[in-house]
């Protein structure tokens, strides 16, 4: 019996064998195909490239191609909200540009590439080159000092409305560099030191420090152009100082009038013309220029022109801070009493001297007099 049910089995399974075989040789065999090759039919349908997006969900459900290629080139979608208020609200992904400095690719991408590419690294480098020639210059030659005996005798170089508008917007200008530099370079120098949390609240507090001290900034800067214009006209001599370097190196300085041409560098170049790029930037910024529509693009072009300009005012004045702190004997003195000696004047300022002391300009223009000061032309 059970060599009977054993040959029974084998027999089956031999016939099940050979059935699927045969099988096998009457099934046609599967042909390879390139799959970039095989389409579908709706993509030989005409106009299937030009589709809107509902045509397209009719054709092929579930495929948006055709929407997100609209939010690729900066196509306003569908948006509540007022568009005085919201001018681009539907706009998910700005159209292409570029910027200098950037590749082709939408605006966003383009200004992150010339913040990220240009301004950090080159400005960043540029300021510490400044800092660094000044710091090696100190090193080597140290302050300027006075060769001759004072004379007790002093002459007032400020008002004090100069300078309250100057102090004015020198504070103001400290506040600005400094919360720009942390908001700027903080994230690669203080946040690993001090941690996220901390360095997030003091980055929150420096820019509300910075937005407040900007309008300050633009009026203390127009009060200082306007009282200094006078004294910062371009004068004989001015070429000659330039072109001597001011006689730092030579240690012989070259006479000048109440600024030298140095200073009238710093006035015209750093006040008047990179100061009004800074104030003008810094209102679009603030989004208080009346009339203007704030789109990402104008902020982001705003902001570049606002991020260029500064840095290149800052590598200015760190030289204008050298010279009227440690950089000169008697120059902080100067901005803080208002008054020098006639020693400084006659060796600082020559031919501003000279005037004094042909009547020409008066030593004080104060009616109190400063201490110990004697009235003298």
């Amino acid at each position: 019996m059970p060599r009977f049910i054993t040959s029974f089995l084998l027999a089956a399974l031999l016939g099940v064998v050979a059935q699927a075989q045969a099988q096998d040789k009457a099934a046609p065999a599967v042909k390879s195909a390139n799959i970039m090759d095989v389409k579908p039919d709706a993509d030989q349908a005409a106009g299937y490239a030009e589709q809107t997006n509902a045509e397209r969900a009719m054709a092929q459900p579930g495929n948006n191609a055709p929407m997100w290629r609209d939010v690729g080139k900066g196509v306003a979608g569908y948006s509540s909200l007022p568009v005085r208020e919201a001018p681009e609200a539907g706009v998910l992904i700005q159209p292409f540009v570029e910027y200098p400095g950037s590749r082709l690719t939408n605006a966003g991408e383009a200004w992150r590439q010339v913040r990220n590419n240009w301004i950090i690294p080159y400005g960043g480098s540029l300021l510490f080159i400044v800092a660094l020639a000044i710091a090696i210059f100190y090193w080597r030659k140290g302050a300027i000092r006075l060769h001759g005996t004072p004379t007790g005798r002093e002459i007032e170089r400020f008002t004090p409305f100069e300078r309250s508008a100057h102090w004015s917007n020198a504070i103001a200008f400290v506040v600005l560099a400094v919360s720009g530099l942390v908001m700027a370079f903080g994230k690669f120098i203080l946040q690993p030191v001090i941690g996220d949390t901390l360095f997030g609240w003091l980055t929150y507090a420096l820019k509300n420090a910075h937005n407040f001290a900007g309008p300050l900034f633009a009026v203390s800067l127009t009060v200082v152009f306007f009282t200094f214009i006078k004294d910062n006209l371009p004068a004989k001599g001015d070429l000659v100082w330039l072109l001597k370097g001011g006689g730092i190196l030579s240690g012989k300085e070259v006479p000048s009038h109440r600024f030298n041409a140095g200073e009238k560098v710093v006035f015209w170049g750093g006040v008047f013309l990179l100061g009004a790029v800074v104030v003008a930037s810094g209102f679009v910024l603030d989004k208080i220029v009346p009339g203007l529509i704030y789109e990402r693009g104008t902020m982001q072009v705003a902001h570049m022109v606002h991020a260029v300009a500064t840095v290149l005012m800052m590598a200015m004045f760190i030289g204008h801070i050298y010279i009227g702190t440690i950089g000169m004997e008697g120059a902080y003195s100067a901005m803080r009493t208002g008054y020098v000696d006639e020693t400084w004047a006659k060796e600082h300022h020559e031919l501003w001297h000279a005037d004094i002391q042909a009547g020409k300009i008066p030593a004080h223009r104060s009616p109190e007099p400063g201490a110990n000061t004697t009235a003298h032309a």
